[in-house]
């Protein structure tokens, strides 16, 4: 039997009805229509499912759906504000960070949770920020350029 669900996602309220067994992943693709957040390899692994539950970073495959009753969950879609790139997703485009694109979303999200944190983190921050997600086109060099690139100035000055 379905539970109903209330949640924000990227900032709207909604309500669903879900699966008990459901993974949050499935739901936000095939149900709401978040293509972003990619099914790489279903067990926590690659980061490419990363999003944002209440401001903290979680493979979206490792979680059931009905979790999110009564949290926040972000999608790389949340991070853009009145339809506009952040600061962040800019800086990304900007150093050429990714080839094909698959583990673009959940880097970003993943860095967007390191930059709240830290806003002028070191390289081995980065790194370690990262760690959860799997490029295995860039050499990760491009993609630790892009965070270095901001500074607090820098995205509170634009966003």
């Amino acid at each position: 039997m379905k539970k109903k669900i209330s949640f924000i996602l990227n900032g709207e309220k909604r309500e669903a009805n879900v699966w008990p067994n459901q993974i949050l992943l499935n739901f936000l693709r095939e149900e709401i229509g978040i293509k972003s957040p990619k099914s790489g390899c279903e067990r926590g692994d690659c980061g490419s499912c990363t999003v944002l539950i209440n401001n903290q970073s979680v493979k979206s495959c490792l979680v059931l759906a009905v979790e999110i009753d009564e949290q926040s969950v972000t999608t790389i879609e949340g991070l853009m504000k009145e339809g506009e790139l952040s600061q962040l997703q800019k800086s990304f485009l900007k150093n050429n960070s990714f080839q094909c694109g698959f583990c673009a979303p959940g880097m970003i999200i993943s860095s967007h949770e390191l930059l709240e944190e830290k806003t002028n983190p070191t390289t081995n921050d980065i790194k370690e920020a990262i760690s959860g997600n799997l490029c295995r086109c860039t050499g990760y060099l491009p993609i630790i350029d892009a965070i270095k690139d901001l500074s607090l100035e820098d995205r509170t000055s634009h966003e």
